[in-house]
């Protein structure tokens, strides 16, 4: 059995280590328990994620502790997927009530029931940007449906999976009806063709596809695909008063989280010859970026990207634009060559065709001038991906004009890219997902809807298209008598 171990992305050190996971054991354990766990009720059901709530709060500047150290996120920023963990509670048991309850009410005389089932063994999937809260989304939803669940998490991010099943166990969920089996890329496809009824990932477009071709031959099984997106922001007639609250959004958009965010900008698009006051202000704001480790005081803005291969790849990336003919405003340069500590960066692209529609899954921004507004909706929409979209600055008529046209699942106005209520739906479109938007909307794939037509005692009969009744044997129209062949 492999091993593989979890390092700590700002100094190098091993905080975890352990086995690749047993896939059929794990799924044998969540199929023995689902019939118990489906059938419980629903009270008992949440009174369970409710104690988990509980059990998240009382660890809570533990865990988030962990997920900087593992992650290399900055202190406040872990401790907000902390509060969005336990926050997930409430949220999805209201959305359970509103999405998958049960409904009851009348048809022509006829008692009509909607009720939700359970699909049965889940597995989920989970990324290494937001390790708890991402996967958390999926299961708490479908865990208050009554499915049992294989969670494999990201093999950066073991130990935060780990943290996560321990509060599961202290909230008093039944053994096998939620099972974390560590490994890499293999064992997420051994669990993706293991005997399970659906598979809810969070990832990238590139795995997202090859789940998708994997569950083509499969349509009887539920996949809720979350994926990234090449996302863009305009900047569009910002009164000058408020040139310096767009630089901030642009920036937040694009430089949160080190760039990983699959909601963060990737393009910026501006108006030709209008662009020189914002850019001074956000190439001043991107000068003013602390990074550092989680713990630095005073707390950086952004941390490392998760590790070094990580950070390889985003330098080649940003050094192919600059093969291409981008114009590099802020290079992406580097710390230490043996830390993935990455400086945003900023690339002129205005004028280039044939640039990669790729998501940098990093502090990378590109930016391109466009002649008119047509041009510039053009521009952001001219991606196959379709998450996320922003406009800053307009008014209302021009957000209008853009949120009709706008190809993505998430648009914002006069708001970072990356912000997203938790009480609403999320999800995108294209190579951002399958239609089956995630949050709010999580209760609307961990269930199935059974639609019934109920009376408490048999009532029918036939008006219509029946011959005339048969005489009765022995009757005055004659008949076949007993023994007699007809």
């Amino acid at each position: 059995m492999s091993r593989f171990e979890s390092i700590d992305p700002c100094t190098g050190a091993v905080i975890w280590q352990g086995a690749a996971g047993d896939v059929g054991a794990a799924v044998a354990r969540a199929r023995a328990a689902l019939p118990d766990w489906a059938r419980a009720p629903l009270a008992d059901r949440i009174a369970v994620v409710q104690a988990f709530k509980a059990a998240v709060q009382a660890r809570a500047e533990d865990f988030a502790r962990l997920i900087a150290t593992e992650t290399g996120k900055p202190l406040w920023e872990t401790r907000t997927e902390v509060a969005s963990v336990a926050a997930k509670v409430d949220i999805s048991i209201t959305a359970q009530a509103e999405r998958a309850g049960s409904r009851s009410g009348e048809v022509g005389g006829v008692r009509q029931v909607l009720r939700h089932k359970p699909h049965g063994v889940l597995a989920v999937l989970g990324p290494y940007n937001f390790p708890a809260h991402l996967p958390n989304g999926h299961i708490v939803p479908a865990l208050l449906a009554g499915n049992t669940i294989v969670f494999k998490p990201s093999e950066l991010t073991p130990a935060v999976a780990d943290a996560m099943a321990d509060c599961w166990a202290a909230a008093g969920l039944p053994d096998g009806v939620l099972n974390v089996v560590h490994g890499g890329g293999d064992t997420g496809r051994d669990l993706a063709a293991a005997d399970i009824d659906g598979l809810l990932f969070t990832g990238s477009a590139h795995v997202g596809a090859a789940l998708a071709r994997q569950f083509a031959d499969t349509p009887g099984k539920i996949l809720a695909l979350e994926m990234g997106g090449n996302n863009p922001l305009i900047v569009w007639d910002v009164a000058e008063d408020a040139l310096d609250a767009a630089a901030a959004l642009v920036v937040q958009s694009a430089y949160l989280s080190a760039g990983q965010r699959c909601t963060c900008a990737r393009r910026l698009i501006v108006r030709d010859g209008a662009e020189g006051p914002l850019l001074d202000r956000v190439t001043t704001l991107i000068d003013r970026i602390i990074v550092g480790a989680p713990f630095d005081d005073p707390q950086p803005f952004m941390g490392p990207v998760i590790a070094n291969r990580a950070a390889d790849q985003l330098v080649a990336g940003t050094q192919a634009l600059v093969a291409q003919g981008a114009r590099t405003i802020r290079p992406l340069t580097r710390a230490r060559a043996d830390r993935p500590f990455l400086a945003p960066a900023l690339y002129d692209v205005t004028g280039l065709s044939g640039l990669p529609d790729a998501e940098l899954f990093g502090p990378v921004l590109q930016f391109t001038r466009v002649g008119d507004w047509d041009a510039a909706v053009a521009a952001a929409n001219a991606t196959r991906f379709g998450l996320s979209a922003g406009l800053i600055g307009g008014d209302a008529a021009l957000y209008d004009r853009f949120w009709t046209a706008a190809r993505a699942g998430v648009v914002n106005w006069n708001r970072p890219t990356n912000g997203a209520a938790s009480n609403a739906p999320f999800g995108g479109i294209g190579l951002s997902g399958n239609h089956r938007p995630s949050a709010y909307y999580a209760a609307d794939y961990t269930a199935w809807p059974v639609a019934s037509l109920e009376a408490d005692a048999p009532e029918g009969g036939i008006a219509v298209g029946l011959s005339a009744p048969l005489p009765l044997a022995g009757g005055a129209g004659g008949g076949v008598a007993m023994g007699e062949r007809s």
